[in-house]
């Protein structure tokens, strides 16, 4: 009789992709979306066990005067600068992109993080026809572009 393993029944891991992640022996940009907040954690894994070197959640974006939706592509992308900045700090510069069982959508929210961590100095292996334009990160389809590209701005120095 085969085992089963629970998260996999749930459809909470993919092991086979998981098992590919821990081979690179790199750590991973794992981000993740709620109802209300992006969060970002640079994950090391070792024999089996893995360790947060850097947290961030878009919550942290009041902090520098964010007062717009904590989960929009503007959000996202500046909690990658903001998670960029962290691992600099820790000394990391090469990470390997873990959105586990998201499905992978063309400029969505999940890529603005990987393109606001890129833009903050991580190296991260991606195609840049899949990240979302500058049109979507400072919010130009939205009231509120001016307010957002100035935040954008002063974070990103």
């Amino acid at each position: 009789m085969i085992a089963i393993f629970k998260r996999k029944k749930e459809g909470k891991t993919d092991y086979a992709a998981r098992m590919n992640l821990l081979k690179a022996k790199t750590p991973r940009l794992v981000v993740r979306k709620s109802n209300r907040y992006i969060i970002a954690h640079i994950v090391e894994s070792k024999e089996a066990q893995d360790k947060t070197l850097c947290y961030v959640n878009s919550k942290e974006l009041s902090k520098e005067g964010w007062t717009f939706s904590f989960k929009n592509v503007p959000a996202a992308y500046l909690t990658g600068i903001i998670i960029a900045k962290k691992a600099k700090e820790k000394g990391i510069k090469k990470v390997i992109l873990d959105i586990s069982r998201y499905t992978s959508t063309k400029a969505s929210k999940l890529y603005a993080v990987v393109e606001g961590a890129i833009d903050g100095g991580l190296e991260i292996n991606c195609k840049k026809e899949i990240l979302p334009s500058k049109e979507r990160i400072y919010g130009e389809h939205t009231k509120n572009a001016d307010k957002i590209k100035k935040i954008v701005e002063k974070l990103a120095k």
